[in-house]
């Protein structure tokens, strides 16, 4: 159905201080005025809070509202997916996890802040309401009908934006281990010599298909047979990713599952900064580990996370520093230390630039939003 010049259109033309352009479900700010609109993480907060007001107020819709499927089959799948998602997950906001290692749901009766989360690669559904995903400068917005792969672990900015009491937010993420991607890919003709000639970037929103949509469908109505689930879901696992592998984002996978194209390398690298996040960063160090040269490195590195190897450590540190005081009630300075900050003034003003707040005022927002939303019984 046409809308005439459209939402995107018409910011572009009269909103120059909100310029954004949409490109198969990431939102992008444009800014030919050089004006420094946003800067930093606590920037990215403020964007999402911006294109997801314009998304709503205007009337903007994502390929879920319209999906091009087989509709009456779609429909059904849907529906039955939403029940399923529905009966499993816990009634809180966040995840809720279930009999079969690697999967769990999500629920929300309500849009969501953007929040600062550790992601790790997983394939992610929304079988009813949306949400949106911000890695860098970039935002990324799915619901019912797309499917998100995040192919690396990252550091991303959540949030549900469209949810209700009567239409709550249902989704289900399934996390992917690149051997199992592997070695399904060693069953799959003509996938053993290929060769990524560059990195893609490690998050994509894609339309599902049918036959994608009924191998997740029958991995949760397994859930219901807890003794077949040990046989029979790696199983469904394999069917699930072959299924993305033959689509779209299949080449997302390859490029991680190759052990030596440049995706992998860069894997290697996301791997190692995880595991050594607390220690100076060396770029000669880490680029003689991965076998790559330090400016082929910041270059392919940043192609596919959207920020540099230092810029990844930082947020690593500062996540894992937020869940030691969060969880572990670690005090400020104690929290820093562990992280690898040696300045507590420091460390508080990384902090407080990533997350928009300082290390208290941010905690006590934290420990709210933990609060609500209690289950229902």
């Amino acid at each position: 159905m046409s809308r005439g010049l459209g939402v995107t259109s018409i910011l572009q033309m009269f909103c120059p201080i909100l310029q954004i352009f949409k490109d198969g479900g990431k939102w992008l700010r444009t800014d030919p005025l050089n004006i420094p609109l946003f800067s930093g993480s606590a920037g990215v907060l403020i964007k999402f809070e911006i294109i997801s007001t314009c998304s709503i107020l205007l009337g903007e819709q994502s390929s879920c509202d319209t999906p091009d499927m087989g509709m009456n089959k779609a429909d059904d799948t849907f529906g039955e997916l939403a029940a399923l998602v529905s009966r499993h997950a816990g009634r809180t906001h966040g995840p809720s996890n279930c009999a079969i290692d690697g999967l769990h749901f999500g629920w929300g009766a309500s849009p969501t802040s953007p929040m600062q989360l550790s992601q790790w690669p997983c394939l992610a559904m929304v079988v009813q309401g949306q949400k949106s995903v911000g890695i860098g400068d970039e935002v990324y917005f799915y619901g019912v009908g797309d499917y998100l792969i995040v192919s690396l672990d990252l550091p991303v900015v959540s949030a549900v934006t469209k949810a209700s009491p009567s239409s709550p937010y249902l989704g289900l993420g399934m996390a992917i281990n690149p051997v199992r991607v592997k070695e399904v890919m060693g069953r799959m003709p003509g996938l053993a010599g290929v060769r990524q000639r560059s990195p893609l970037r490690s998050v994509s929103v894609h339309q599902a298909s049918q036959e994608l949509l009924d191998a997740v469908l029958r991995l949760l109505h397994l859930i219901d047979s807890p003794d077949d689930i040990a046989a029979l879901a790696p199983l469904m696992e394999q069917e699930i990713l072959y299924r993305v592998l033959q689509g779209p984002a299949g080449p997302q996978l390859l490029d991680i599952a190759l052990s030596e194209s440049p995706g992998n390398r860069i894997y290697r690298a996301v791997s190692w900064l995880q595991e050594n996040y607390m220690r100076p960063l060396r770029m000669q160090e880490l680029a003689r580990f991965v076998g790559m040269s330090v400016s082929s490195l910041h270059h392919r590195f940043k192609e596919m996370t959207a920020m540099t190897p230092l810029q990844y450590q930082k947020q690593v540190r500062l996540h894992e520093a937020h869940r030691l005081m969060l969880v572990e009630r670690l005090d400020v300075g104690s929290a820093g230390f562990a992280v690898g900050y040696q300045s507590q003034s420091h460390f508080s003003r990384e902090y407080s630039r990533h997350f928009g707040a300082p290390p208290f005022r941010h905690l006590a927002e934290s420990r709210q939003l933990a609060r609500v939303a209690k289950p229902e019984t």
